[in-house]
């Protein structure tokens, strides 16, 4: 899909947000990264206060995909950092979903990515390398699977069982 608005992607497809195959993400996720509108397949990823396995991810080819992951919403440290962030944008990422914190705002920032997360936080993640890959998350109230579709841009995030065109 060509970058189109959100907005314009659910007033184009009521019938698909009715039947749940085109959901809303609660809007509480801040914007970080020069890539404010981005799209692409998900992959999933859920962890605790534990970065490994973001990490070891965004070292792999993106080829144009989204890495959603459910950091269990802890505003208790930063589960992403600049260095992880600029090797993702190198790797072909379209962009990252956090329901977690990040930190070096300032590098993300001048990275060309999409980044969404909970806030920004000074302290570290732990590193034990714990966690589950491709499984289904819940963030801001929504279901995301492995393989799915996410839009973003400023008004908000969409999540699609299937790519969309409009």
């Amino acid at each position: 899909m060509s970058m189109v608005a959100t907005a314009e992607v659910c007033d184009a497809n009521p019938p698909l947000i009715h039947s749940g195959e085109l959901r809303a993400l609660q809007p509480v996720f801040q914007i970080y990264g020069r890539r404010q509108v981005f799209s692409g397949p998900v992959v999933t990823l859920k962890v605790f206060e534990d970065n490994v396995l973001v990490r070891e991810f965004l070292e792999e080819k993106g080829n144009g995909r989204v890495l959603v992951v459910d950091g269990g919403g802890s505003l208790r440290c930063a589960i992403l950092g600049g260095n992880p962030v600029q090797q993702a944008t190198n790797n072909g990422w379209a962009g990252i979903l956090i329901n977690g914190c990040i930190r070096d705002v300032d590098e993300i920032n001048g990275c060309d990515i999409g980044v969404r997360a909970l806030a920004s936080h000074p302290m570290k993640a732990n590193k034990r390398g714990v966690g589950d890959k491709h499984v289904p998350v819940i963030m801001a109230g929504t279901r995301i699977l492995d393989g799915e579709w996410l839009y973003a841009d400023t008004d908000g995030i969409l999540v699609s069982k299937m790519e969309l065109s409009i």
